[in-house]
């Protein structure tokens, strides 16, 4: 009875134990927007440098490429670039063919125009070495755990800067391929939390039931409405817009960036010291168990309004 006991205590605390932390937070954070990386503009040393280390990452935690290598070739580009894309298959025989995205752009804008004290690197910390973060702790999760009855496609994206171009690419693909997309959930900015006290927002908030759904996984109101998000329109702006165009499909972007707690967009300034990490480990804690959940209902009850 101890040893039954004892299995029901330990397979119910999983998501406790497998928390992500600062330590690792922040290694991701200062290897992505380190200076070597020079603003990982596509093309450059230092985005190739980034798709390795994203590619190391998910070998070592049992993330398996989707394709027949990780790195997927953009046909949307001129310049060599790579979307990152790994998957870690649904363990219910039927669910398993229903296909859940979770995703975030790696890519910034390189050498800035603007020099601060002789620095012109825009290292893109918040935009968005922080969305890929998150997903590369979640694809940790899932990779060691395999506690996904649906499958979990992880995929970091190039050429967000340069026009949606890697999200645009995979969407095109997939869906040519018959692609089983459930919904598709990107991760954008959450390197430093809203002022409002919110942990979160999502984009595009009335199309889907996603917010409401997502909150009663939780629990708790994670994700909120943001009235400039729909004033500047952010839903057409990121990463999630090309699934939705070409799925109409639940395709939306989670964000902590309100346009008030944040003034380095796409500047010099976006370094990794001005991140909070306390809140990034609490955002990415606060998402495994909700995404794990999201993952595993019956029916799929995220829907389009």
């Amino acid at each position: 009875m101890k040893k039954i006991f004892l299995a029901i205590l330990l397979g119910s605390c999983i998501c406790a134990k497998a928390q992500t932390t600062e330590k690792v937070v922040s290694k991701h954070m200062e290897y992505l927007a380190s200076d070597d990386r020079n603003g990982r503009d596509v093309g450059t040393k230092g985005i190739q440098e980034a798709a390795d280390y994203i590619e190391d990452y998910f070998k070592k935690n049992g993330v398996t490429p989707y394709f027949k290598y990780y790195k997927d070739t953009l046909s949307t580009i001129k310049t060599p670039a790579y979307n990152i894309v790994g998957v870690v298959p649904g363990n219910d025989k039927v669910l398993k063919n229903e296909y859940i995205v979770l995703g975030a752009h790696y890519d910034h804008i390189g050498i800035s125009k603007e020099v601060v004290a002789g620095d012109s690197i825009a290292n893109g910390a918040n935009d968005n070495a922080s969305g890929t973060t998150a997903v590369l702790e979640l694809a940790k999760y899932f990779g060691k755990h395999k506690t996904n009855k649906r499958s979990i496609l992880f995929v970091l994206f190039s050429a967000e800067e340069k026009g949606l171009l890697g999200s645009e690419h995979l969407a095109d693909k997939l869906s040519a391929q018959g692609f089983n997309l459930y919904c598709m959930v990107n991760f954008e900015m959450i390197g430093v939390p809203m002022k409002t006290g919110d942990l979160s927002y999502v984009t595009g908030y009335d199309m889907s039931n996603m917010a409401a759904k997502l909150n009663e996984m939780a629990g708790s109101e994670v994700v909120s409405f943001l009235e400039t998000a729909k004033k500047y329109n952010l839903f057409q702006r990121s990463d999630n817009y090309p699934f939705y165009a070409a799925f109409k499909v639940p395709a939306q972007t989670i964000c902590t960036f309100d346009f008030t707690n944040f003034d380095h967009y796409h500047m010099v300034g976006d370094e990794v010291e001005k991140m909070d990490f306390k809140h990034m480990v609490n955002f990415i804690n606060t998402f495994i168990p909700v995404i794990e959940k999201l993952s595993n209902t019956k029916e799929q009850v995220v829907k389009m309004n």
